[in-house]
C-alpha cells in the first residue's frame, strides 16, 4: 500500500472546499485522481466514495456542535436519498460500463448546476437591492416534507448512478426550496445528510467496484483534517463570505460535468478569480474614497442576529 503525498495535498485542497461549502467533493476529487494521478476511473470513483464515508462525518460533527444543522431537513432528505442511492448503483450495474447513460446524466447535471450558479448570482443581486439577508433561524424554518424528500431522491439516484454530484445539486435545490436559510446552516445540513447518503453509495459501489487502499488512505490523510478546518470556517463566517465560495464551487462542478476540458476549466476558473479580486479591490477603493459607511454586519462591534438567540430546540426544527 503506497501513500502518495501529492494525492494527500490535492485531497486537502478539495477537503477544504467541501468543508466550506458542502459541495464539489465528487466533482473535484474524482477528476483530480484520474487526470492528475492516473488512477483508473472505477478505482478512483470507489476509493473517493469510501474515503468520503470518513470525510463527511467530520464536517457534520463540527456543524452539530455549532448548532447549524436542521435535523428535520436531514431526516426527510435521507428518507429519499438513501434508498435511491442503492437504486442508482443497481441501475449503473444494469446499464453496464459501456453505456453512455451516466455520461448523459452528468452532462444534464452540469447544465443544471450552471443554471443554478447563474440563478444564485441573480438572487444575490436581488437580495442586495432589496436589503434581504438569509438569516432564518433553525426553529423559524418551515420544513416542506414532500419537496424535501423529492430533492433527496434526485440526489440519491444521481450519486448512485454517477458516484458524484449530489452535494452540489442538493445545495442548489435547497437554496431555492428554502430561500431564507443562511449559508452556514445550509452547509451544516447538507454535510450531515450526506453521511448516510455517502455510506449507502459507498456500499453500492463496493458491490461492483474495486478499492485501491493506498489511494483511499491518501485521500483520507489529506481531506479529513482539511474538512475539519473548512467546516470551522463555514460554521462561523458570515453569509457574505460563504455564499460566493459556494457559488464558485458549484460553477466549477457544473463546468466539469458539462464536459469542459481540464485545461480550459483551469483557465476559466483562474480568470474568474482574478476578475473577482480586481472587482473587490476596485469597489473597496471607491467606497473608501467616497467615504461610504461600513455596513453594520461588517463592523466588529455589531451584534450577530443568529448568535444573540441561540436555538435550544434543534430536534424540533
Amino acid at each position: 500500500m503506497h501513500i502518495d503525498p501529492f494525492i494527500v495535498l490535492g485531497s486537502a485542497v478539495v477537503g477544504l472546499l467541501v468543508g466550506m461549502t458542502g459541495a464539489g467533493g465528487g466533482a473535484l476529487m474524482t477528476p483530480m485522481l484520474i487526470l492528475l494521478f492516473g488512477v483508473k476511473a472505477p478505482s478512483a470513483i470507489t476509493s473517493d466514495l469510501v474515503a468520503a464515508v470518513l470525510m463527511r462525518p467530520v464536517g457534520a460533527i463540527v456543524h452539530m456542535r455549532k448548532r447549524t444543522v436542521n435535523y428535520r431537513l436531514v431526516g426527510w432528505l435521507a428518507l429519499g436519498s438513501v434508498p435511491m442511492a442503492f437504486v442508482g448503483a443497481y441501475l449503473l450495474h444494469l446499464l453496464g460500463k459501456a453505456s453512455s447513460a451516466p455520461t448523459h446524466v452528468e452532462q444534464a447535471l452540469g447544465a443544471a448546476l450552471l443554471t443554478g450558479a447563474a440563478a444564485m448570482v441573480i438572487r444575490w443581486g436581488m437580495d442586495v437591492r432589496g436589503g434581504k439577508e438569509r438569516t432564518a433561524a433553525l426553529r423559524d424554518l418551515v420544513v416542506k416534507p414532500v419537496p424535501t424528500v423529492i430533492v433527496g431522491m434526485v440526489g440519491g439516484v444521481i450519486v448512485g448512478l454517477t458516484s458524484v454530484g449530489s452535494g452540489s445539486l442538493m445545495i442548489v435545490l435547497l437554496l431555492f426550496l428554502y430561500p431564507l436559510i443562511s449559508a452556514k446552516r445550509l452547509v451544516g445540513t447538507d454535510l450531515t445528510q450526506a453521511v448516510p447518503l455517502t455510506l449507502a453509495a459507498a456500499l453500492g459501489a463496493l458491490a461492483f467496484g474495486h478499492v485501491e487502499f493506498g489511494v483511499t488512505i491518501s485521500i483520507i490523510l489529506g481531506s479529513v483534517p482539511a474538512v475539519f478546518i473548512g467546516s470551522l470556517l463555514s460554521s462561523r463566517a458570515p453569509d457574505k463570505y460563504i455564499r460566493p465560495v459556494i457559488t464558485f464551487v458549484i460553477l466549477a462542478s457544473g463546468l466539469k460535468y458539462a464536459g469542459v476540458p481540464t485545461k480550459a476549466l483551469g483557465w476559466t476558473l483562474g480568470s474568474i478569480l482574478v476578475a473577482a479580486a480586481i472587482t473587490l479591490a476596485t469597489v473597496t477603493v471607491v467606497r473608501r474614497r467616497s467615504g461610504a459607511p461600513v455596513p453594520a454586519e461588517g463592523r466588529p462591534d455589531a451584534p450577530r442576529a443568529e448568535e444573540s438567540s441561540p436555538d435550544r430546540s434543534l430536534t424540533g426544527s
